[in-house]
């Protein structure tokens, strides 16, 4: 199965965002992809208000996307923003959601875990997701995570115990010192240790794009990858908006699952 990861760089304005979301989902399947991965906060880039414009997965922007997505034949994963809870304080709070459009395909993850981390605080503003999702399409099984989640491995082994061939991680990964290294990183480990292929979207460097981001927001660095079963990075973008393809396969996860069995040799029987 061929899959694109289109790394962009989204703004304040849901519309205009769905115009990339077509623009690019166009350029994928015209390549070839049956399945095209975007990255976190497409609906809206952080840095501007959420709760505006945040909306359940069957509303008319959502609905969009799915029409998107049906258009070109093709699954469609991206990052929205859902209703949610008041904080502590009473403050309005949204959910950090992943959508998966497209044929035979409709579900929506909430990010687990939340990145109050690096001096940045999204539990003030985002309420945290409580369950693990994954879709299956044309005979693989795909798991979903999201940016700050790539630091938990244990949730990428859980997808792969439970059959997963790819785990799929839109991101708006905050840039910093040594950001872009830990992101590579991270990424390669979680396919190192989960035997699967990783798809880590996030969204373009603003400046690069010649966009203008909020000050502090975690408004991405690029770098989007691909990255096999057994830790090769298969396709890494630079800073810009690039799309990124390759090919997920079924037998090069089973392949890589009996020469490394991670997942089988992992102790369960102890009090660690």
């Amino acid at each position: 199965m061929k899959i694109a990861a289109a790394q962009i760089v989204t703004g304040e304005d849901p519309q205009a965002n769905l115009k990339l979301v077509e623009e690019w989902t166009a350029r994928a399947a015209e390549a070839g992809a049956e399945l095209v991965v975007f990255p976190e906060a497409v609906q809206r880039a952080f840095g501007y208000s959420l709760t505006p414009i945040a909306e359940e997965v069957w509303g008319p922007w959502a609905d969009e996307v799915h029409m998107i997505a049906q258009r070109h034949g093709v699954v469609v994963v991206l990052g929205m923003f859902t209703p949610g809870e008041p904080n502590d304080q009473g403050k309005p709070r949204v959910k950090n959601t992943l959508l998966a459009a497209g044929p035979s395909v409709f579900v929506s993850y909430d990010k687990l875990h939340l990145y109050d981390a690096f001096g940045f605080q999204e539990s003030r503003t985002v309420q945290q997701g409580e369950r693990v999702v994954r879709f299956d399409t044309r005979g693989l099984r795909f798991g979903l995570a999201t940016c700050y989640d790539i630091r938990f491995p244990q949730l990428f082994q859980a997808h792969a115990a439970a059959g997963a061939h790819v785990t799929i991680v839109p991101a708006s990964w905050q840039a910093g010192p040594g950001k872009v290294e830990q992101w590579r990183t991270l990424a390669v480990a979680r396919a190192l240790d989960s035997t699967q292929y990783v798809i880590a979207c996030g969204q373009g460097l603003p400046s690069a794009a010649g966009v203008d981001a909020p000050q502090g927001a975690p408004s991405g660095v690029g770098h989007s990858l691909i990255v096999s079963p057994t830790g090769q990075i298969l396709a890494e973008a630079g800073e810009e908006p690039e799309l990124l393809i390759a090919e997920i396969d079924a037998e090069a996860v089973e392949g890589a699952r009996k020469t490394i069995p991670v997942l089988v040799n992992a102790r369960t029987d102890l009090d660690l």
